[in-house]
């Protein structure tokens, strides 16, 4: 019989590839039976030859245990809170104030919707996932990796031959209308306890005890800084990370946008606030960043949010 090692590799790839298209780009090449068919073809031949067994594998997304425990997680750098804007006026007098500590206007900006979720970390060593964890007081989150493995969207090796040697990047785990829909429903034919909103369900599903539980509430994400990196390569925007991170494998929200001055700023949450009913998932602000990264260094940090970036939150 021929060394299935190879055929092995082959397969893990394409469902790599495969899943990147349909999760990421949203532009699918095979079919779902197609995948189904190649995933069905991979978990043979690992049953066959467990030896050759891969916790990267695509078939391994839920193969922890149930934990009774979170342990804790040091974020390698501290994950801040925003400030928060709620009418153009106050984000006009933010950007007022970035004006005036570098003495003149910042050289663009990115826009991006403010997914109604949980803040989360991902944690890639040679472009392979190594660990999750929730935001929790920014310094130190829960480690939640088994169930952030679960996560279609979330790769589990990057794409490209050029993985950083350790990456932390950020996001927001959330739940889709569709799916919080069907979740309540089957909740009510169970005469259990319906959710309140999707956010309450995304996070009651990421702090699950049993990662097999988390993988039937069809979780996804958009991830949207990166918090750390070593041996990568260097980013002269934000724009340009969120370029990189898409070109990865990272699932990045096709909405967000760089513009180049306020006015750009003010159409964009004024279309996003227009379109807001119209997704499939919650939305309830708009988040704001400098996007020159050597601006954002200028600016810097106060004790408890960046300068640099400010949330302008819908109403109600």
């Amino acid at each position: 019989m021929a060394d299935p090692t190879a055929r092995i590799e082959e397969l893990r790839r394409l469902l790599r590839y495969h899943s990147y298209r349909y999760h990421v780009l949203d532009d699918p090449e095979i079919s779902d039976a197609g995948y189904d068919a190649l995933f069905r073809e991979l978990e043979g031949l690992e049953s066959a030859h467990p030896d050759l067994a891969s916790p990267d594998s695509p078939t391994q997304r839920v193969g922890a245990p149930p934990s009774d425990l979170f342990a804790e997680v040091a974020h390698r750098e501290r994950m801040f809170s925003l400030d928060n804007a709620e009418t153009p006026e106050q984000v006009a007098a933010w950007a007022g104030r970035l004006q005036r500590q570098l003495g003149r206007q910042p050289a663009g900006f990115a826009c991006e919707l403010k997914v109604d979720g949980l803040a989360v970390s991902l944690t890639y060593r040679g472009g392979r996932l190594t660990g999750a964890a929730t935001r929790g007081d920014g310094v130190t989150g829960e480690d939640v990796t088994a169930n952030l493995r679960t996560v279609l969207g979330v790769p589990l090796v990057l794409l490209g031959d050029d993985p950083p040697a350790v990456m932390e990047v950020r996001g927001e785990v959330y739940m889709p209308l569709a799916a919080f829909d069907a979740l309540n429903e089957t909740q009510a034919e169970m005469g259990e306890r319906l959710f309140v909103n999707p956010r309450n369900a995304a996070a009651g599903a990421v702090r699950q005890k049993d990662p097999a539980v988390t993988a039937t509430r069809r979780l996804a994400m958009w991830v949207y800084q990166v918090g750390y990196l070593e041996g990568g390569p260097a980013f002269r925007s934000h724009t340009d990370s969120l370029r990189w991170l898409r070109d990865h494998g990272l699932p990045v929200n096709p909405a967000s946008e760089h513009v180049d001055d306020l006015d750009g700023v003010l159409h964009y949450v004024a279309s996003a606030e227009h379109a807001r009913h119209d997704l499939g998932y919650q939305t309830d602000g708009v988040v704001i960043k400098v996007d020159p990264l050597a601006d954002q260094r200028e600016v810097g940090f106060t004790s408890k949010s960046p300068r640099w970036a400010i949330a302008y939150k819908f109403p109600p």
